[in-house]
């Protein structure tokens, strides 16, 4: 089995910033064939031990929000082991784990928050990305356009199909005029 300065060197190092938001299939058959029978341990609870510490917490984040993105693009699995995340996160944040981390990777601490349905989470990770990572104004700007999205929507239309949603008419043309993209854009235009 991987241990969690595995996982850290592959997401940190191998794929790196320049692969982190970029996807494709070719990243995503990757992570899946190296890292599912893992994320299957951490979401059956084999890998709860790893969030003892600053490095077994943020690779078990990794694991648990990003590498499922990847391994399961517009499924419902994308998102099972969200709860597991942010659980990990806020334990990270109680103990300060999150600020012995440099940036960039500091921020995964935050991205279980940025992920959540929940407006309570969506202001924390706004609070979190721009006190905390302010040397990359872009991440404090993308945090502000998940929480417009929920405080629009409730919800983040685009994974409706992935859950099985129905999407309102609103969320439908949000969708067909950009989605996610058109409101990072409006924010950005607006010096938001």
């Amino acid at each position: 089995m991987s241990d969690p300065v595995m996982v850290l060197d592959y997401w940190l190092g191998d794929v790196g910033p320049a692969g982190w938001y970029a996807g494709g299939e070719d990243l995503d058959a990757e992570i899946r064939g190296m890292w599912l029978d893992l994320w299957q341990a951490a979401r059956d609870g084999g890998l709860d031990h790893w969030g003892e510490g600053v490095a077994g917490s943020l690779a078990l984040i990794i694991l648990a929000d990003q590498f499922p993105r990847n391994m399961f693009r517009g499924d419902a699995q994308a998102f099972a082991t969200d709860p597991l995340a942010r659980a990990t996160a806020r334990r990270a944040l109680a103990e300060g784990w999150d600020l012995q981390a440099p940036e960039p990777e500091r921020q995964f601490f935050y991205m279980p928050f940025e992920h959540s349905e929940d407006p309570e989470d969506q202001a924390l990770s706004v609070a979190l990305l721009t006190e905390r990572m302010s040397s990359d104004p872009e991440m404090a700007l993308h945090a502000r356009a998940h929480q417009a999205i929920i405080a629009r929507f409730g919800r983040f239309p685009y994974r409706n199909a992935a859950l099985g949603r129905d999407s309102t008419a609103e969320e439908a043309a949000f969708l067909a005029e950009g989605g996610y993209a058109s409101m990072v854009n409006s924010l950005r235009e607006a010096g938001v």
